[in-house]
Formats: C-alpha cells, sequence, structure tokens
C-alpha cells in the first residue's frame, strides 16, 4: 500500500465488543489506523446531524438512513454490520428470575424492585414492551433509564435487579449473570450498520476497514459477541 491512513470512527456501542476484536487484525493486515469515539446512539445522531465529521459512523441502521436523507451520509454507502436482539441480566450471585416466556417475564418485572433500561434503541423497544405487556403504570416509578454506561454496569453495582439491552453490550460486562435473550414472541431485532460520511477524508481507509469487518472471516468475532451477521 502507498501510504496509510488513520480511519475516524464515531459510533454506538451496540457493535463494540466484536469490532474491539476485529480492528487489530486491519491494522495489521491494512497499515492503517482506526481512531474511534464512541458515543451514546442519541447523541451520535445529534452530532452527526450538526454536523461533526469523521470517516464513518456507525449505528442503528435506521439513523444511518436519516443520516443520509439529511445529506451527512453519503448515498449509498450503508453497510449492514450486525442484527442484534435485546437481552436480559441481573447482578451475578442473585436470584436468576423466569423469563423463558412474555408471561414470565412479566411476573418477574412486577416482582423486582427496579428495572433498567439504556437510551438505545433496546431503551426505546422496552418502553413500548412494557406498555405492550399492560404493565407500563407498575413499573413507572421503579424504572431507571441509563445513559453514559452499560445498563450492565448498573445491575453489576445492585442499582437496580433486572437490565435490559442489547446482548451484546450486556455480555462484556463483569459482576452480572446474563439470563438470555427475550423470548421469541416479544424479541426486537435491530440492525447496526456503518455509512460514510459525505465529508470523508479517507474514504478508501475507509471502504477497506468496512470490507474487512464484513467478510465472512469476521463472522465469528461478531457471532462472540451475542449478534448475528447482518
Amino acid at each position: 500500500m502507498s501510504h496509510s491512513a488513520e480511519v475516524q470512527v464515531m459510533s454506538s456501542a451496540a457493535f463494540k465488543a466484536a469490532y474491539l476484536e476485529l480492528v487489530p487484525g486491519f491494522e495489521r493486515a491494512s497499515g492503517h489506523k482506526v481512531a474511534t469515539r464512541w458515543i451514546p446512539g442519541v447523541d451520535l445522531f445529534k452530532r452527526v446531524s450538526e454536523g461533526e465529521t469523521s470517516d464513518l459512523v456507525i449505528m442503528q441502521a435506521g439513523n444511518i438512513d436519516e443520516l443520509i436523507a439529511a445529506g451527512r451520509i453519503r448515498a449509498g454507502s450503508r453497510v449492514d454490520l450486525a442484527r442484534s436482539g435485546v437481552g436480559v441480566a441481573v447482578r451475578a450471585g442473585g436470584m436468576r428470575p423466569d423469563i423463558s416466556s412474555s408471561a414470565a417475564l412479566k411476573h418477574a418485572l412486577l416482582a423486582a424492585k427496579s428495572v433498567a433500561h439504556s437510551t438505545g434503541p433496546s431503551g426505546v423497544y422496552i418502553i413500548k414492551l412494557f406498555e405492550r405487556l399492560g404493565i407500563a403504570a407498575e413499573l413507572k416509578t421503579k424504572t431507571r433509564q441509563v445513559k453514559g454506561e452499560p445498563v450492565g454496569a448498573v445491575v453489576a453495582r445492585g442499582e437496580v435487579e433486572i437490565g435490559f439491552q442489547q446482548v451484546s453490550e450486556l455480555l462484556p460486562v463483569p459482576g452480572i449473570a446474563f439470563l438470555g435473550p427475550l423470548p421469541d414472541d416479544i424479541q426486537q431485532i435491530t440492525i447496526f450498520s456503518a455509512g460514510m460520511q459525505v465529508s470523508a477524508g479517507h474514504p478508501d481507509a475507509a471502504k477497506a476497514l468496512l470490507d474487512y469487518i464484513t467478510a465472512p472471516a469476521a463472522a465469528p468475532a461478531i457471532r462472540k459477541a451475542g449478534m448475528e451477521p447482518a
């Protein structure tokens, strides 16, 4: 390669575990470097909308599409990376409630003293799920929205009994017991995608990174992180 570049990436946390495993291999193979800013999805969308620049943006697919429509992400540059479901966790060593069905989960939530979810796609869905299960009013005063750290960290500290977040964001957190994904009939799958910013300074290197993290060889790292390749 004639020259190396530093690829600037802005990303929400859902793809982080797989990304951190894959990027060093890309850097070794390509000679490029990757600099990443980890930003909660709500803030990331706002910052890119308002003109903050990088080469690549990684977040839920719907937001990438909105940023394309707004002229911030290049049309035709969206690349789907992974599919992720919502998981459930409690503190390690604590009670492990049954979440094997929607009825069992509903019972566990009503019995819990406290519940937490994120500000991201999983959190938006969980709010709707509580309404769908008919328990939103009962949970209102004992539900906490977590921003700026994984929901699992709050669960691990014992600040809440039950936490919900993307499976890929729960699995790496120490001090929690991962109960599993939501039951199939109430699961929500989110696609996480990447898009190249209109202002990208290193489009060729950014494209090479996308090719690397979506290649068949990347699939084991994505599955290890609790996601499925898109």
